[in-house]
């Protein structure tokens, strides 16, 4: 990558730092259905199509941890080690991310406000859904290519299996949430989510005995 191709992207970067974090902030403020593509802008200080250059709708400026999720899911299952289960692979996952404290997976102050903008939303509530299943459909194809297998809607136990994952994760994430909203103790909250994380896996090694994916 050359100079100046590396200082368009960093500028890039940036500028779609700013416009997600201009839109949180007015989010937490007002609502999310209460804020303005136009208000967002003005407090990004970039033009409205700048806003959509980076951001295609308004949903995505909340969600922008997305893509990131979905590539370290993905990274996880494709470099698993051989002698590591797919399913073993994603629970482990689930432990490294706590220990490295990713944003996308904190239980504070912070993301409880991040929760209540959602509760607030039925658009958000709706995106959020979607994303569980494009995630899920996401699991499944990785499954399957760890299986050697082209066709997941052919595969059944790749399908199963992604929608069990979806499931525990979705279950840990908001008993961990609720953990967090009563003891307000960060550390708690990580281990009702690992402590679920867990115990799903042993389900869906139960589940699964005989697949490519335990």
């Amino acid at each position: 990558m050359s100079e100046v191709t590396d200082r368009r992207a960093r500028k890039r970067l940036e500028t779609r730092r700013n416009i997600s974090y201009a839109a949180t902030g007015l989010f937490a403020e007002k609502g999310f259905d209460n804020v303005t593509i136009d208000e967002i802008a003005s407090a990004a200080d970039v033009g409205r199509m700048t806003v959509f250059n980076h951001f295609p709708h308004k949903e995505d400026m909340f969600f922008d941890r997305d893509d990131e999720i979905r590539q370290t899911v993905a990274d996880a299952l494709r470099q698993r080690k051989d002698a590591e289960s797919p399913i073993e692979s994603l629970r482990l996952l689930a432990h490294r991310l706590i220990a490295e404290d990713r944003p996308f997976l904190q239980f504070s102050d912070a993301s409880q406000g991040f929760i209540a903008i959602i509760k607030g939303s039925d658009t958000l509530k709706a995106r959020a859904r979607a994303i569980r299943d494009e995630v899920a459909n996401g699991v499944a194809v990785e499954l399957a290519h760890c299986a050697g297998r082209e066709d997941v809607d052919a595969d059944a136990d790749a399908r199963l299996a992604a929608a069990l994952q979806l499931a525990c994760w979705s279950t840990a994430l908001i008993s961990a949430h609720e953990e967090f909203a009563q003891s307000l103790d960060a550390t708690r909250a990580a281990a009702t989510f690992l402590k679920l994380v867990d115990k799903g896996a042993a389900g869906l090694n139960a589940a699964l005995a005989g697949t490519p994916y335990v």
